[in-house]
């Protein structure tokens, strides 16, 4: 009988978590998702809950959890200013305190371990595109450093704890990504965008809309997730994980009006603290070593993702 490879992915039932266990599924693997539920949903994992080889629990990875798995994918932790910011230090704790309890999980069973960070850590970039070489412009004390610097902090666990224990490590820097399973309130521009286009309501752009955005359908981020564990153990990144294309918030904002047929008009509100006001991947590092690029374009993504919308705004 074929033993299959045991992944544990925390934040499982999340919007990420969900479309990565769902694909461990489908190449033969044994799952164990981990969520706390606290922005992850059941509804996100409904059609795959009951099958073989696929295990929730419901675990807060602040604290320590005692699983015997081959691979982890660390995907845990608030992802949208509205969610990170409503516990800020509840944030910091998912991140680090998350951080050291699944490399200490990893160490004990030599387990390769994969990171998701985030792109907020080159915080309001100088240079542009980002490319991973750029150590960030980032503010440490401001309303959004929960997240970022609690995935900074997370990225320095990482690397020492491959320096110290010879810990086998991945480290991907996700850049804006959407897709179906989005939470309706999450507060990211791709969501709060279709929502709004499909009520009809005002249309809400901070700024004058200027400030520039790069955004990867979700089944492509997770190809590169998969990609990554699986290249070569010397490859460790940090990588990013995005799509290259570029586009004014107010561009998306008028993008989605029209794919929805939607009367709703664009109002401006005040830029919030720290915004950055551009935000691009350099992607040659992940299109070197793990032959990666981002294939689905912005209107089939934005296509399959307002249907999504449209459906669940019926219910």
């Amino acid at each position: 009988m074929e033993i299959k490879k045991r992944v544990l992915v925390t934040g499982g039932a999340g919007f990420l978590g969900s479309y990565l266990c769902e694909r461990l599924l489908k190449d033969g693997c044994d799952v164990l998702c981990v969520d706390n539920l606290y922005t992850g949903s059941k509804s996100n994992i409904a059609g795959f809950l009951y099958k073989d080889y696929f295990e929730l629990i419901r675990h807060d990875i602040t604290f320590p959890l005692y699983v015997e798995v081959d691979e982890i994918y660390n995907l845990a932790c608030p992802a949208s200013p509205v969610h990170y910011q409503n516990d800020p230090v509840q944030t910091t704790k998912t991140s680090v305190h998350g951080a050291i309890n699944m490399l200490g999980l990893a160490k004990r069973l030599k387990a390769k371990i994969l990171q998701a960070s985030t792109s907020e850590v080159y915080g309001d970039p100088k240079v542009h595109p980002q490319a991973e070489s750029y150590w960030g412009n980032v503010n440490c004390i401001g309303p959004r450093s929960c997240y970022d610097e609690g995935k900074r902090c997370a990225e320095t666990l990482f690397f020492d704890y491959h320096r110290q224990h010879k810990l086998k490590i991945k480290v991907a820097r996700i850049f804006n990504t959407y897709g179906p399973r989005m939470h309706p309130n999450d507060g990211r521009v791709i969501s709060n965008f279709i929502v709004q286009a499909l009520q009809n309501c005002d249309i809400t752009i901070y700024g004058e809309g200027l400030q520039t955005r790069s955004f990867c359908y979700v089944e492509d981020l997770i190809e590169g997730l998969v990609s990554l564990m699986k290249s070569p153990d010397e490859f460790t990144g940090p990588v990013n994980l995005g799509n290259p294309e570029e586009f004014t918030i107010r561009e998306i904002a008028e993008k989605i009006i029209e794919m929805t047929g939607s009367k709703s008009q664009i109002i401006y509100k005040p830029l919030p603290e720290d915004d950055p006001f551009q935000r691009k991947p350099d992607i040659d590092l992940a299109t070197e070593k793990l032959n990666w690029k981002p294939k689905i374009k912005i209107e089939d993504g934005l296509k399959r993702t307002i249907d999504y919308f449209d459906n669940i705004l019926k219910m």
